[in-house]
Parts: C-alpha cells; sequence; structure tokens
C-alpha cells in the first residue's frame, strides 16, 4: 500500500501507519489477551483497524473465527488476530483486510486515488 510508513512501538513491535494513523499493530503481550486455560499472554496478537462497527461485528461473531476483541477495544474499530491463527483466513482475505485497514485510516484524498487506480466501484 501507498504511503506506509512501518514504526517500531517501544518494545521493538512493528506498527503500520499511513498519514500518522495506525491500521496495522503488533500488540506487545497485554492482560486482555490470554490463553484460557493457561492465562498466558498471547505473544502473537495483531489489530487491524476496519471501517464500522458493522465489519467488527462481521468478523467477530463466528466463536470459530480467528477474529476476536477484548472488552478493552469495546467502541474501537479494531478487531485483533492471532498471527498463529493467520493460516485460517486465507492470503485473499488477508489482502483486503489490509487493505480495508489502510483505506479506513488513509486520508480521502490517499484512499479515492488508490480506488480510483485500482479500478474499485465508489472511486
Amino acid at each position: 500500500m501507498p504511503h506506509v510508513k512501518r514504526l517500531e512501538g517501544p518494545k521493538g513491535n512493528p506498527i503500520y501507519q499511513v498519514g500518522g494513523k495506525s491500521f496495522v499493530f503488533f500488540r506487545t503481550p497485554q492482560p486482555d489477551a490470554t490463553d484460557p486455560t493457561t492465562g498466558e499472554r498471547y505473544t502473537d496478537v495483531i489489530m487491524l483497524w476496519v471501517e464500522s462497527e458493522a465489519d467488527k461485528l462481521s468478523l467477530i461473531q463466528d466463536d470459530a473465527s480467528p477474529f476476536f476483541t477484548t472488552p478493552h477495544f469495546d467502541g474501537h474499530l479494531s478487531v485483533l488476530v492471532r498471527g498463529s491463527r493467520l493460516g485460517e483466513i486465507g492470503l485473499a482475505e488477508l489482502t483486503e483486510l489490509i487493505q480495508d485497514a489502510w483505506l479506513s485510516r488513509a486520508s480521502k484524498t490517499r484512499a479515492a486515488a488508490w480506488l480510483a487506480a485500482h479500478h474499485v466501484e465508489g472511486a
């Protein structure tokens, strides 16, 4: 995606931004994302921004889905996914999710230019 900057978070975790706004964020282990059996914090959680609450709900409503959220993210337009479960998504869906995350955070001008260049309806 164009105009992307990769930053390192305070603990070396990758953060991808467009126009100074994060759209993919590799989280450090946090107490809100833990293994339900062992209580150990997940070390591979990735946060992806979404366009709307409806988009978020469509990704997390199925308990078998690799996507989830925690109460910490109530009202936040993002979903969480464990890196170890990315294989369940497939490359095409993952590509679309990252593109949508970028589009949700890019400026209207950048988003419109990208959509037009890729012949996406609504551009």
